[in-house]
């Protein structure tokens, strides 16, 4: 059965990355640990400082072995444990905002298979706790080596580093006009007064 709209999906159900190639629907959606978790549709707010960071990061990393992607754009976990790599067996696809991938081997036409380096959320007015937490365990445990949160209103941004044990910890909270430098990458330096500009 074609799938052309979101409410005729049980929002209660597992489905998996097979499952989501085939939805023909236009709302924005991403799938994690097999249930559905809709996104809202970004603010220009959100557009201007994703577009900011994305402008930052191409001129460091061009003609660089890393590659920036912007979403929408696909990453999907399997577990690594089975070593599953079918789309049948991978539950989790997820769109982050911006993300680095150093490792080329993980592209391929429909996005990145396995975790990026670094990835970067910029949260909206209508981000719950419960899908901040979520993202949050989703990239400690695939091992996203650096993780920002970037917070527009309040103009901070909360950098997590995945430490030897695999966990993450609040390496620093940055914020306004601080001149913040990546972990994985510390010649690269932000200023975030330009990021937050209007």
């Amino acid at each position: 059965m074609e799938i052309t709209s979101l409410s005729q999906l049980d929002l209660t159900a597992r489905y998996t990355y097979a499952d989501y190639l085939l939805w023909q629907f236009s709302e924005r959606v991403e799938l994690i640990k097999g249930y559905i978790m809709r996104m809202s549709a970004p603010s220009s707010r959100h557009q201007r400082i994703s577009g900011n960071l994305q402008f930052a990061l191409m001129k460091y990393f061009y003609k660089s072995a890393c590659q920036i992607y912007v979403a929408p754009f696909d990453v999907r976990f399997y577990d690594a444990q089975k070593s599953l790599k079918a789309d049948r067996d991978i539950y989790t696809v997820v769109q982050p905002d911006l993300c680095v991938i150093c490792d080329k081997s993980k592209i391929d036409e429909r996005g990145c298979l396995g975790a990026p380096d670094w990835i970067i959320e910029i949260l909206s007015p209508g981000n719950s706790k419960k899908e901040v937490q979520k993202k949050y365990d989703l990239y400690e445990e695939h091992g996203v080596r650096e993780y920002w949160v970037v917070y527009p209103n309040e103009q901070s941004v909360f950098q997590f580093v995945l430490n030897e044990q695999g966990k993450y910890y609040l390496h620093k909270i940055f914020a306004e006009d601080d001149i913040m430098p990546s972990y994985l990458f510390p010649d690269l330096l932000i200023d975030l007064k330009d990021v937050f500009e209007d």
